[in-house]
């Protein structure tokens, strides 16, 4: 078959790095990051919360071919901060988030199960 390996879609090459920079000397304050091994899922995300930051002027990202596993991120921000800080605290922001989400899902999780338990002790009567 010859069908790619299936991870090539998320596991670096050897000389492959995560993330890179480069700066776009066309606009000022403005950076096309490239994200290797990324897809849709992280790109809007970040996307979306690099809108929310008041310094952030533009944000957007394309992949460029469907077969190919990378997003470009286009981050320009007002010039009090850079694109690089503006995506480094979307980052933090979101992992931040996605914190909270699991600590609330586990909470409504164990007490659901406490709920159910108590419902089998009662024999299901309230």
């Amino acid at each position: 078959m010859n069908a790619p390996d299936r991870t090539e879609s998320f596991i670096l090459g050897e000389n492959e790095k995560k993330i890179e920079e480069k700066a776009d000397t066309r606009t000022p304050s403005t950076s096309i990051f490239t994200l290797n091994k990324e897809d849709h899922t992280i790109g809007n995300l970040l996307r979306s919360r690099l809108l929310q930051n008041r310094h952030v002027t533009f944000a957007a990202y394309k992949v460029p071919h469907p077969l190919v596993h990378k997003l470009e991120l286009r981050v320009q921000t007002d010039g009090d901060i850079t694109p690089k800080e503006a995506l480094l605290g979307a980052c933090h922001d979101t992992v931040r988030d996605l914190g909270t989400l699991s600590r609330e899902f586990t909470k409504e999780f164990e007490l659901r199960k406490m709920v159910g338990a108590a419902q089998q002790q009662n024999g299901g009567h309230d």
